[in-house]
Formats: C-alpha cells, sequence, structure tokens
C-alpha cells in the first residue's frame, strides 16, 4: 500500500510521459502542444483519485495508472478548451501563456481533440486491466466527460452566465462540470480493481466523489475571490468578470468555507463507514479541499 502521495504523483508524471506522443511526421506542433499543456503543470488529482480508488478495493495502484492518466488528458484537453477565447478567454494557465496563446488557436483545438481520444487509447493499450472492466472504464469516462457530464456542464455554465441560478441549479451544474470527472475517477479506480459495481462499497466510493467534487467546486470558487493570478496560476477573479454564477455569489464566502468543510466530514464518515479509508485517499480528500490554488 502506498502511503506518499509525493511518490505517486512522481509514477503519474512518469507515466504520462510515457503515453504522450513526441514524434510526428504530420503533426509534431500539434504534438508539443499536447505535451505543453499536460506536462506544464497541475495538481493531478484525478489520476491520484483513481489510483487511490483501485487501492481502497484491494487492487494494486500500479496496474491503475493508464487510467489514471487518461483522466489526466481529458481534463487536460477541457482546460485547453476552457481557455480559448471562445469560452472563458484566459491567457495564463499554470502559471505560464496558456495552450493557445503559446501555440495558436488551431494547434490548441487539435492538440485538445487530441487528448480526447489519446485517453480511451491509453485505456484500451492497458496491459493490466481486464476486457470487461476496461468496457466499462470506458463507458464511464465518456459519460463524465460528454453531454450530461463535463461538457454538458460547461453548456450550462455558458448558458447561466448573467443569470441568477438557484442553489439547487449550482449544484447540478458543478455535478455534470466539475463532480463527474472527479466521482467517475474513484469508480474507474475500483473498477480497475475488479470491483463488484452492485457492492455497498462501491456506491459508496461513488457518493464519496460526488462529495469531494462538490466540495473542490466551493473551494475552486473561493479561491478564484480570495488568491492573486500569481498563486493560482491562472487570471484571479475571472468568474466574476464573466459574471458566472459561484457559490460565494450565492451563499457568501464563510457559508461556502463552511459548506466545503462540511462536506469534507460527511465524504471521510462514508469511507469509515464503508471499511475504504485509506491514507491516500484521507489525504487526497484533504487535499482537495485544504488548498490555496
Amino acid at each position: 500500500m502506498l502511503n506518499d502521495l509525493a511518490s505517486l504523483l512522481l509514477q503519474i508524471e512518469e507515466s504520462l510521459k510515457q503515453h504522450l506522443p513526441t514524434n510526428s511526421q504530420i503533426a509534431q506542433p500539434m504534438l508539443e502542444a499536447m505535451n505543453y499543456a499536460v506536462m506544464g503543470g497541475g495538481k493531478r488529482l484525478r489520476p491520484m483519485l483513481v489510483c487511490a480508488g483501485s487501492e481502497a478495493f484491494g487492487g494494486d495502484y500500479k496496474s491503475a495508472l493508464p487510467a489514471g492518466c487518461a483522466f489526466e488528458f481529458i481534463h487536460a484537453y477541457s482546460l485547453i478548451h476552457d481557455d480559448l477565447p471562445a469560452m472563458d478567454d484566459d491567457d495564463l494557465r499554470h502559471g505560464r501563456a496558456s495552450t493557445h496563446v503559446a501555440f495558436g488557436e488551431a494547434n490548441a483545438i487539435l492538440a485538445g481533440d487530441s487528448l480526447h481520444s489519446l485517453a480511451f487509447q491509453s485505456i484500451s493499450e492497458a496491459a493490466n486491466i481486464s476486457p470487461t472492466s476496461k468496457l466499462r472504464i470506458i463507458n464511464l469516462l465518456s459519460k463524465a466527460a460528454g453531454w450530461h457530464g463535463m461538457s454538458g456542464g460547461q453548456c450550462l455554465d455558458i448558458e447561466a452566465e448573467g443569470k441568477l441560478l438557484t442553489l439547487a441549479e449550482l449544484k447540478m451544474l458543478h455535478a455534470a462540470k466539475t463532480g463527474a470527472l472527479i466521482k467517475s475517477a474513484l469508480e474507474v479506480g475500483a473498477l480497475c480493481a475488479e470491483a463488484d459495481t452492485t457492492s455497498t462499497a462501491y456506491k459508496a466510493i461513488s457518493e464519496f466523489g460526488a462529495k469531494i467534487g462538490l466540495a473542490f467546486q466551493i473551494v475552486d470558487d473561493i479561491l478564484d475571490v480570495t488568491q492573486t493570478s500569481e498563486t493560482l496560476g491562472k487570471p484571479a477573479g475571472s468568474d466574476e468578470g464573466l459574471n458566472k454564477n459561484t457559490f460565494p455569489r450565492l451563499l457568501g464566502l464563510d457559508e461556502s468555507k463552511n459548506k466545503a468543510e462540511d462536506l469534507l466530514q460527511e465524504a471521510m464518515a462514508l469511507l469509515e463507514q464503508n471499511n475504504l479509508k485509506t491514507p491516500l485517499l484521507e489525504a487526497l480528500a484533504n487535499r482537495a479541499v485544504h488548498r490555496t490554488f
């Protein structure tokens, strides 16, 4: 069992490098943009959750690394597209120029497209995941990233600009936009360990992921109004500038902080009650909520 997040992070970084293509006779600028977007920084929360979810169900976290990389590729592609002028129009990501600023809009879009497909290639070619689990993982990830998950949430977020959502509507938005990938990362980790999807434990890890995903987004909203661009590595105050719906805007700053902490405690109780608590899951849950960037 791995107890050290730093060690896991190093192994994820190495696995990402191994999965990313570096040479092409037809698309070298696009490959360079892909590597720039993925290897330029990031918390690696989603691949860490995949590995931790696998370990919680008795699996080998190393076998889950390709699936973890798939989640990071989907996440990186989403950030490339988020930053585009047609979306959030942000020039800064991870403390340096956004991919479209560094490589041009066309290559940035193509890099995002290719990272999306590379995610599913990583899963299909994974050596230590059963064919049955691969199909289930691909199904889960495609739903989490697609029209009723992350992309659908992005669409709702854009449509809601300038409108005031209710708390229920805001939760629904972020359950899709942010929460779907975080929740499914844990589910996929369990599938890498051949978990029974009808078990109480599997349902608990899914609910744990939903709570951590919502808490993560609440903290993101809080940091956008309390931290500087230098600390965040991306433009601070951008949500307010785009007139987006956020938890601090709806609940206030203090109540938002309390809500995130309540969700964390509820999530940790689920682990305790279902014998799923591991050092990795506990550390990742706390890191998702108690962070400054």
